[in-house]
């Protein structure tokens, strides 16, 4: 168990309990459901067995997550994150806004999966912006494509794409992390020749209003669904990505 802090304060405490180095990283993985060590182990490249072996032992203690047996044919034994350790899904997100803001885009060599949609659009969602919204957008960014639905503001995220949806749109990912960051207009990346779009740019201009890593500072969900979000300059990011 990480160490605790001389001090009465809810945050020296959650760091007590999730602050090592790798714990939040194994909820991360969790948040996506039940999983056994060796998943763990696949989703967290560069962990060592026996600081996993810690780690999975500290969460436990925490109550953060739970050992279950699966029954036959399986008969193996998963994690699954607890009811309390499911209160810390509001919590990454929040992170990986915050994180988003200076990570800059993905370079040639970082690990990005096909899948990184299925934590980046929750991750992005703005509640108050998607209340009472049903949509269906399809979303290929690069070689990547995800149906996003959102049901009376209720977020399903999926691998592929689907038909009938209510926007279907293409673009590279710098001109995804733009727009998710409010750097740019849908308008202005419309005129940039960047995105190819079947749909209304009224619909895509919604959907990165809701889909937003934008600091969520004085928004208010009936703000304007169009145009330039009012959030700050975004830091400098970390690198320069070359073509």
């Amino acid at each position: 168990m990480a160490k605790r802090f001389d001090q009465y304060c809810p945050i020296a405490h959650a760091l007590s309990l999730v602050g090592e180095r790798w714990s939040l990283l194994v909820v991360r993985e969790l948040l996506r459901g039940p999983k056994r060590y060796t998943d763990l182990a696949a989703g967290l490249p560069g962990i060592g067995t026996n600081v996993l072996a810690t780690r999975l032992r500290e969460l436990e203690a925490a109550g953060v997550l739970q050992r279950r047996k699966l029954p036959p044919p399986a008969a193996s034994t998963v994690y699954e994150l607890t009811e309390y350790g499911l209160g810390l899904e509001e919590v990454l997100h929040a992170i990986a806004r915050w994180g988003a803001r200076t990570l800059g885009l993905p370079r040639r060599e970082d690990d990005l999966g096909a899948d990184w949609g299925l934590n980046a659009f929750p991750a992005l969602l703005y509640p108050e912006r998607a209340r009472g919204l049903t949509e269906t957008y399809v979303i290929r960014v690069d070689d990547d494509v995800f149906t996003v639905r959102l049901v009376d503001g209720s977020l399903q995220t999926e691998l592929g794409a689907t038909d009938g949806a209510d926007l279907d749109v293409a673009m590279p990912m710098d001109t995804f992390f733009a727009l998710a960051s409010g750097e740019v207009s849908v308008d202005e990346a419309l005129a940039e020749g960047g995105v190819r779009l079947e749909g209304d740019p009224e619909t895509l201009a919604r959907c990165f209003r809701v889909f937003s890593f934008a600091p969520r500072l004085g928004a208010t969900a009936s703000a304007p669904a169009t145009g330039h979000a009012d959030v700050p300059q975004r830091p400098k990011p970390r690198t320069a990505v070359g073509a």
